[in-house]
């Protein structure tokens, strides 16, 4: 007696692509927690994951950008250590920096979908490296404009200490991280989120 066996795709193959890829990108914001510089004037630290969230955007696009960043902020919210040193729950989302946390998914969502215009995906690196950067400061704008009002809420700053303290010194290297994520695009090596 033989019987029949007919498989059944609960889930679209490319739909499982984009989330293994969000889920890499979420892994290796993670992993950019760890390089975290203390700044002695200011209570955010330095790390690399601004660049990541412009790659999120960039290389995933307004949907699976976001994506990766909502399990970057969904691992560190149950207490993973993922956040900037290796710190990790809820408190980090409500402390002093969570706006910035806050703000990366809809950072992505705004760079993926000026990037590729719109939902459907395409290349970034045809876009030219100046529509590109115009972009991410677009990005890094939603970075700054959440974190700086957060961190002056939760401290009880005025908006103009908030932003000595949480974005004046971080905007030269936030912009060498821009320079980064424009290189690494229009370089061609990284794999964008076309299935």
């Amino acid at each position: 007696m033989t019987t029949d066996t007919q498989s059944v795709d609960l889930v679209d193959a490319e739909v499982v692509e984009q989330f293994a890829r969000a889920a890499v990108l979420a892994a290796l914001i993670s992993a950019m927690a760890y390089v975290s510089i203390p700044l002695p004037f200011s209570p955010v630290p330095f790390t690399l994951q601004v660049l990541f969230v412009f790659l999120a955007g960039l290389l995933l696009g307004p949907v699976w950008g976001p994506v990766s960043l909502l399990l970057y902020l969904l691992a560190g919210a149950v207490g993973l250590p993922v956040f900037a040193g290796g710190t990790g729950g809820l408190g980090v989302l409500l402390g002093q920096t969570g706006g910035y946390l806050w703000s990366y998914p809809i950072a992505a969502f705004l760079i993926g979908y000026l990037t590729h215009r719109g939902v459907d995906l395409a290349d970034p690196a045809e876009r030219s490296p100046i529509a590109l950067g115009v972009i991410l400061l677009a990005g890094l704008a939603i970075i700054y404009g959440m974190g700086v009002p957060w961190m002056a809420y939760v401290l009880t700053l005025d908006l103009v200490e908030a932003f000595v303290l949480g974005a004046a010194a971080f905007i030269p290297l936030d912009l060498i991280k821009l320079l980064a994520a424009v290189a690494i695009v229009q370089s061609g090596r990284m794999p964008v989120g076309e299935g």
